[in-house]
């Protein structure tokens, strides 16, 4: 382990043995499920990554838990529940969605008895009308491009333990579905994922992460993440862009070479300034950082000090 100035440096091998039970609640085929298109995952990352963290995160939940309690007796007033916030972060295709899928499985494993809940951010995106009418389409995806505002209302709600509905996002039509809604209604435990959500909006003097209780940012070298957007975008030209219906169909009818162009354009033109600008910065604000090498394999940890 190796000491840096705000977090513990821990490898692989390291991690790995911080979780002694060597438990893993899911078999290959459960795993495939859960995974994102291109992303790679196994049960030895199960094991020697994830259920440390379930461990680690088992004892915040803990902590939460007596800390929400102690407060209400030193106040002299029934203690209530209030539902531990995980937000997770870090750049597109990096994997974020993934892990979040994963937690999400690992804590309800763990704990059968609590409702353990999953929203992306995606769902807080202005639909694609305002975001014309805003001038803003080109910037999709950047602070601007959020209701910050109502994302924060609704992590407020949840934390108050009050029924909130999240705008539901299809990545098949690029845009917000009108009137759909993903209602959470007294959650123990919210996983809250999304590119942005560590971020300071501009308009705003409170971070949506000021309602979390841990947070994870999933790291990678800018070379290998743009390498995993390319080919996440050559399996959805495969696959789900075949579907008339999907924002990016007209992609598949012309030149392929053409299509890649047009992706790696989108890449350096909106998602690396993204990531320089607005995603990275954020990154030192997580209490674990996940670091990713090829392949998608985790090769070390960064535990933020207490």
């Amino acid at each position: 382990m190796e000491n840096q100035i705000n977090y513990y440096k821990i490898s692989r091998k390291e991690w790995s043995g911080f979780y002694k039970d060597h438990i893993t609640p899911l078999t290959e085929a459960e795993l495939q499920k859960i995974k994102s298109l291109n992303d790679r995952i196994s049960t030895a990352d199960v094991a020697e990554i994830y259920m440390p963290l379930i461990h680690l995160l088992k004892m915040f939940v803990t902590t939460h838990q007596k800390l929400q309690d102690d407060q209400a007796n030193f106040l002299g007033i029934r203690p209530h529940k209030v539902p531990f916030i995980l937000g997770i972060a870090g750049s597109v295709a990096v994997g974020k969605s993934t892990t979040a899928r994963l937690l999400k499985t690992l804590l309800s494993e763990v704990y059968p008895a609590k409702k353990v809940e999953l929203i992306t951010t995606d769902g807080f995106l202005y639909s694609n009308k305002v975001l014309k009418k805003k001038g803003l389409m080109n910037r999709k995806g950047f602070p601007e491009s959020y209701d910050m505002e109502r994302l924060i209302s609704f992590i407020n709600d949840v934390k108050n333990n009050l029924p909130a509905k999240a705008p539901v996002y299809s990545h098949e039509v690029y845009d917000i579905i009108s009137g759909e809604y993903e209602e959470i209604a007294s959650p123990d435990i919210l996983i809250v994922e999304g590119i942005n959500v560590l971020q300071l909006p501009s308009k705003q003097k409170i971070y949506v992460s000021d309602f979390f209780d841990f947070s994870i940012y999933v790291d990678a070298k800018e070379e290998d993440i743009k390498q995993w957007y390319l080919e996440r975008f050559g399996l959805l030209l495969d696959t789900a862009f075949k579907d008339p219906k999907n924002y990016y169909y007209p992609y598949t009818l012309g030149d392929r070479k053409k299509a890649f162009e047009m992706a790696a354009k989108v890449w350096d033109e909106i998602d690396h300034p993204n990531l320089h600008d607005y995603i990275l910065p954020t990154r030192n604000r997580a209490d674990l950082i996940i670091v990713k090498g090829k392949n998608h394999l985790i090769n070390e940890l960064m535990l933020r000090k207490y």
